[in-house]
């Protein structure tokens, strides 16, 4: 497997990030993992960004599964003495839990201080800098044994009960393999939707390639990007005829580093936008009640989002997996 710069460019060629027009603290919000790596790999990155402009504080923190949590991320702004922030999602995709989880606990947050004043960013999305990122990654296999011609890439998106984010997951595939040189792309999913992983690699199979490239499309290691290694490694084992290769998680790189100041500048501007008009979150709310308002407790720039409420109390949805599971099918 090759080898990931997980680590900032050298000293002497400094990564040049534009200025940032406030000095607002930034509550980074990861999503949160049971690997011990992978959480420590997200601190990294937040250290990493922190690193390259010290004029306000970054502070991280998780959604999910491991701490800090978000609820303790703005008790340390609070305790600092600011009373406003920009609040970050570091996720791929605008699914689930960042339209509606983590909008819920920075609904939960403003209540507990009222005082405080948050302005919500955009997930990162479909971006250049990120394309740019993979092309280089593959870039760098084509002087191996294989060429293009004759492999098949495998693109795998964590899964999401959200058919918007799904479908972003296809439409970045897409992108990615047009004009590439690559026989063609499948995409598939390590949970909660189908295809499933082991379904892609049937379809990629069906080309009869001679490499099959597996590209995990997740920022940083954790439980599920092992299970990936691991479903390749016994596909590679039962079908040693074909090559298989299985790039590594994005990590910490130059380019999701300007994509986060990007995020950031938009959020102090006020300039965040989101595609909200597919959200089937929204299209509950307009449903049931006729509103295309915003009930949500924090501020948001000029993005206008959905019209659901979060003022209800959180509960744990994660209780019952396999309920969980279901339950997120449907809307809310």
């Amino acid at each position: 497997m090759p080898t990931v710069n997980s680590t900032l460019p050298s000293t002497t060629n400094p990564l040049q990030l534009p200025p940032l027009p406030l000095q607002r603290p930034l509550l980074m919000i990861g999503h949160g993992t049971k690997d011990e790596a992978g959480r420590q790999t997200f601190l990294d990155f937040a250290e990493a960004y922190q690193a390259l402009d010290s004029s306000r504080p970054v502070l991280p923190c998780f959604l999910e599964l491991t701490e800090p949590t978000i609820q303790a991320g703005v008790d340390r702004c609070v305790e600092q003495g600011y009373t406003e922030l920009s609040a970050l999602p570091i996720l791929l995709f605008a699914a689930r839990h960042n339209k509606f989880d983590v909008t819920n606990e920075l609904d939960r947050a403003r209540a507990r201080h009222p005082q405080v004043k948050f302005h919500y960013g955009r997930h990162f999305g479909i971006t250049p800098g990120i394309i740019d990122l993979w092309r280089s990654r593959l870039s760098q296999l084509d002087n191996e044994k294989c060429h293009p011609s004759e492999t098949v890439l495998l693109f795998v998106g964590r899964g999401s009960s959200d058919p918007d984010a799904n479908g972003d997951v296809y439409k970045m595939a897409r992108i990615l393999w047009e004009g590439s040189g690559y026989k063609t792309i499948e995409t598939c999913f390590i949970g909660i939707t189908h295809p499933r992983l082991e379904e892609g690699f049937r379809r990629a199979r069906l080309y009869q390639p001679k490499r099959i490239v597996v590209l995990p499309y997740f920022l940083f290691t954790g439980v599920l990007v092992k299970k990936i290694f691991d479903i390749t490694a016994q596909q590679q084992e039962q079908y040693p005829e074909i090559s298989m290769h299985c790039l590594p998680e994005m990590g910490i790189q130059p380019q999701l580093l300007q994509v986060l100041r990007e995020r950031e500048i938009e959020t102090q501007l006020g300039r965040v936008q989101m595609n909200c008009e597919m959200c089937k979150f929204r299209q509950a709310a307009v449903g049931s009640s006729g509103d295309h308002g915003h009930s949500h407790g924090h501020d948001h720039g000029h993005h206008h989002h959905h019209g659901h409420d979060h003022s209800h109390p959180a509960l744990d949805p994660y209780a019952d997996l396999e309920q969980y599971h279901q339950r997120i099918w449907q809307v809310p």
